[in-house]
């Protein structure tokens, strides 16, 4: 293989890969390419239109070729700098990108693999206040071709709060002991009960809530459109469960929260079954699996729970 110099001439180099006096085992394997490359790029949102995000991307081919030593990866790398440099990352540009790669490897590969993932960050205004503020949500966006033809999925993380209603029984048990002890003479004035329930004294329990996150992964219908639904999908999250942590709060905003948390008590089963129940009518998931993580404050391990579509030959209800 030529080369050209640094003065514009060519000269002989060594080609490793393509050498077939270079002994190797004859076998194919099922992806071979790049991770962790760092590439600007601009994502088109169904709702918020085109936004820049940095991306960390994986790009594969595999190689069926049982005799090629390897791929080209310079390829893979180039192709994907031509593409999101002068193409926003849609369904129509991922597909484009993966067909470029398969016939740069004609007779070398017959499947294509690309991943970007990227922060994504909206401002969200807060509960009450005036005030709002930037949130970030981990997303990645994931493109197949293969001999079934094309496949594009999304995935985003969305974090919310949980309050566990276990232990807001076992509080309310505590308080209502508590009233009992302190009104034992019988003698219930409504002003005095009042200021009680203001009292450290006479709410002695709070129940537990703690941090939690949904990942939630799509198989996208992507012949509805090139954009991609990542407002959209975290919308959906958050406005199903209710208590999405916030950005920018004033008191007023904190104690709307806690209005929530307290309006929304779930365990981890009952914020899965929120999120299947949003998510399985909008036609443009074709399947989604799911897994929501309460990261405990009553315990070191988290409480887990995974659900799926349940289509067949989708995904599996796997961890």
């Amino acid at each position: 293989m030529t080369r050209e110099n640094g003065a514009g001439g060519t000269k002989q180099m060594p080609d490793v890969a393509s050498n077939s006096m270079v002994d190797h085992i004859h076998t194919t394997l099922d992806w071979v390419g790049m991770s962790e490359i760092h590439l600007p790029a601009r994502v088109s949102d169904t709702l918020a239109g085109e936004r820049p995000v940095s991306t960390s991307i994986q790009a594969y081919v595999n190689l069926a070729n049982a005799d090629a030593k390897g791929i080209h990866m310079s390829r893979l790398f180039l192709m994907l700098e031509e593409t999101f440099g002068d193409h926003s990352v849609s369904a129509a540009s991922i597909e484009q990108l993966l067909r470029n790669f398969l016939e740069t490897h004609e007779g070398l590969s017959t499947r294509g693999f690309v991943q970007l993932d990227f922060e994504y960050s909206m401002r969200r205004p807060a509960l009450k206040s005036s005030y709002s503020g930037w949130k970030s949500y981990p997303v990645s966006i994931k493109g197949t071709l293969c001999e079934q033809g094309m496949r594009i999925e999304m995935y985003v993380e969305v974090p919310y709060s949980s309050t566990c209603p276990c232990s807001a029984a076992l509080s309310r048990q505590l308080i209502q002991e508590q009233f009992r002890k302190d009104f034992q003479d019988g003698k219930i004035d409504a002003q005095a009960v009042f200021d009680w329930l203001g009292t450290e004294e006479g709410i002695v329990a709070t129940p537990h809530s703690q941090r939690s996150v949904a990942q939630v992964r799509v198989l996208l219908d992507h012949t509805e459109g090139d954009a991609f639904p990542i407002t959209a999908l975290i919308d959906s999250i958050e406005g199903a469960l209710k208590t999405p942590v916030q950005t920018a709060v004033k008191r007023i905003d904190e104690q709307e929260f806690a209005l929530l948390n307290g309006q929304n008590l779930m365990f981890c089963e009952d914020a899965a079954r929120r999120l299947k129940v949003s998510l399985d009518p909008q036609p443009c998931y074709k399947d989604f699996w799911l897994r929501v993580n309460h990261l405990e404050s009553l315990h070191a391990h988290n409480a887990v729970a995974i659900v799926t579509k349940e289509v067949d030959g989708g995904y599996l209800p796997i961890p």
